[in-house]
């Protein structure tokens, strides 16, 4: 493929994403806590409907990852849904969401009956949707098969086979159709790790002090430090912090990073040399799943004049 075919596919798919994600959010029901949309490395969306079907245009049509700008597999942690988003190079989006009872899981070798679309369904009822960019009934009942379906973490669809049928209200004519998808092998988890320097230079005109350390991690982060120190002393406490401190973690090579603050929380009392207790908390979302994660470590620290 030639850079300027690449570049298109890219900027195709860019404008895709981003289609999808607004028809998604006005069409239907959005998944609560979805993992993020994957490629499928193999599968299959067909579907078909008789002359006068409104959604199929009474056409034949199969898609796959390899004939499609886009071909994704999305799922909540609940592992109550499943949805596909399929995008052909002439720029259709198509859009099919299968949905369990409210507080159930999907469960392969269950067919759903009467299922409706979103808001028109209830808590009781399964939920079907299947639309394309221009075509979309608000109204309508149908019912799918999940015959197989593999999880892997955090509702990451491994392996999905399901087939489906709907109606919509006001007609009689269904388009039925059938979804196999085969996805990447799932991402690793994310782990993050942070470690505190022992010692760090206290300004005794100002007890302003520098702290530090370094973060780790198994997959690029950006990862927010919130680190704070006490130190306590005859007459009080001093006690400072600094909140936020992002830092950027590329897996292999730890991670620096330094901040310096005074004692916030009472300024009659400044920190001294000598020994102090310093703590820092590590938070970073994972860039595959709808997860954060975090890691905490408390360590003395020896406070140097400088």
């Amino acid at each position: 493929m030639t850079g300027s075919s690449i570049l298109g596919r890219n900027v195709a798919r860019t404008a895709a994403v981003l289609t999808a994600a607004f028809a998604l959010a006005v069409t239907t029901a959005p998944f609560t806590g979805t993992a993020h949309a994957h490629e499928a490395v193999t599968g299959s969306l067909s579907f078909s409907g008789e002359p006068g079907e409104y959604i199929s245009g009474g056409q034949s049509h199969v898609h796959t990852p390899e004939t499609t700008e886009m071909f994704d597999i999305s799922g909540p942690t609940s592992e109550s849904a499943v949805g596909a988003t399929v995008v052909t190079p002439e720029g259709e989006r198509w859009a099919l969401s299968m949905s369990a009872p409210y507080g159930q899981k999907l469960v392969a070798g269950t067919t759903y009956s009467n299922a409706r679309s979103w808001p028109e369904a209830g808590p009781e009822d399964p939920q079907l949707q299947f639309s394309v960019t221009d075509r979309y009934c608000e109204s309508g009942t149908g019912s799918f098969t999940i015959s197989h379906i593999v999880y892997g973490p955090h509702g990451y669809i491994r392996e999905i086979d399901a087939a489906f049928e709907r109606t919509c209200s006001g007609s009689t004519l269904p388009v039925r159709g059938e979804l196999h998808a085969r996805m990447p092998e799932p991402p690793a988890e994310l782990a993050v790790g942070v470690q505190l320097n022992t010692t760090g230079p206290v300004a005794t005109r100002t007890g302003e002090i520098t702290v530090g350390g370094t973060t780790t991690c198994n997959k690029p982060a950006r990862i927010s430090i919130d680190v704070s120190a006490y130190q306590t002393q005859k007459h009080g406490t001093a006690t400072g912090s600094h909140e936020n401190l992002i830092v950027v973690c590329e897996p292999g090579t730890p991670a620096p990073w330094t901040t310096s603050f005074t004692s916030n929380i009472d300024p009659t009392v400044s920190f001294q040399p000598g020994t102090a207790v310093l703590r820092g908390l590590a938070r970073a979302d994972d860039r595959d799943y709808p997860v954060s994660v975090t890691d905490f470590q408390s360590d003395d620290i020896t406070l140097v004049r400088s």
